[in-house]
């Protein structure tokens, strides 16, 4: 989470992580592009309108929708993973540009890091949990 100033535009970035997901969101100041590893952003998220809101929930609720060009390297994980690190990296991004909106933010759920994961298989399982058929005789 580092602020860089690079051509008299100040980018604001911020880190985010969902299951096995990685996000890496810079903020710029611009006209509301998402661009993800290197594609628009409808496109990279196959169209999908859950996952564009999503992505892009902290910014439409400070209203700053308009105001910041989004671009994001992701690795890891699937869509819906990804989708949720993005939202998590623009949230703490967001906090970087004014403090205040972290009070926002923290009320809304954007900046509480989801832990969930996958659980590993177990020796004499099938699965993680799920056990072979039980055979009396």
């Amino acid at each position: 989470m580092t602020i860089i100033t690079k051509n008299s535009k100040t980018i604001y970035s911020g880190t985010g992580r969902r299951k096995t997901s990685i996000a890496r969101v810079k903020l710029i100041p611009g006209s509301g592009k998402l661009i993800i590893n290197g594609l628009p952003g409808e496109s990279y998220l196959q169209f999908s309108p859950n996952y564009l809101r999503v992505s892009c929930e902290p910014l439409k609720t400070l209203g700053l929708s308009k105001e910041y060009d989004i671009h994001v390297r992701t690795e890891g994980g699937g869509l819906t993973g990804q989708a949720n690190a993005i939202r998590l990296g623009i949230a703490r991004a967001l906090c970087r540009i004014n403090p205040e909106n972290r009070i926002t933010l923290k009320s809304e759920g954007f900046l509480t890091r989801d832990a969930r994961v996958k659980e590993r298989k177990k020796y004499g399982l099938r699965k993680a949990r799920k056990a072979p058929q039980y055979s009396k005789r």
